[in-house]
């Protein structure tokens, strides 16, 4: 049974790849938060068979009485689907990989930071192998939630920029600065 105060987490999983650190880390800031699902919009039935592919051995038990997370008009399910639709691998994994990514960015922080990665080019190589498609959208190197809610925004038709063209735009160092240790 997967219980933070009992279990070690993270397991010692059975290959190291960009795809497991992820899921360790957004699962792992889920069990740190107490916060349930671990990974949102994932039945416990597929959350049990990622568990079972990349950390063979763990299982997770739910707590009882965790209520679930106030969802109010976040941007959740918008960005599952630009997710789903834009993956390379339509297998099971991939859509495992797409909840871990807009769970995480439902978070506070930079995304890298939430889903627990080094940096933020371990999150930049994680999506442009995963996600080619989208990835070469943000040529300009932006911050990966802005250019997710920029796409969220362009698909629903609704203008989120103060200027046409992002040189030209008087918060380009928001969307395009460095990111470091503060979101």
């Amino acid at each position: 049974m997967l219980d933070p105060t009992k279990n070690p987490w993270p397991p010692t999983p059975h290959k190291q790849d960009l795809c497991t650190l992820a899921f360790v880390g957004v699962i792992g800031q889920s069990l740190a938060a107490c916060r349930q699902p671990l990974l949102r919009g994932l039945s416990e039935d597929r959350l049990q068979a990622l568990l079972a592919t990349y950390f063979p051995g763990t299982v997770w038990e739910p707590a009882a009485g965790v209520p679930a997370p106030e969802t109010g008009d976040d941007e959740f399910h918008d960005l599952l689907e630009l997710l789903l639709e834009s993956r390379a691998r339509p297998d099971e994994a991939g859509a495992w990989l797409c909840h871990a990514i807009a769970t995480a960015a439902m978070g506070e922080k930079h995304l890298w930071q939430d889903m627990g990665l080094p940096n933020r080019q371990a999150l930049s190589d994680l999506l442009r192998e995963n996600f080619p498609g989208l990835a070469a959208k943000n040529s300009g190197d932006m911050k990966w939630k802005k250019f997710f809610y920029r796409q969220l925004c362009e698909r629903a038709g609704v203008p989120i920029c103060k200027a046409p063209h992002c040189a030209e735009c008087c918060d380009r160092a928001l969307c395009f600065g460095p990111e470091d240790g503060s979101p």
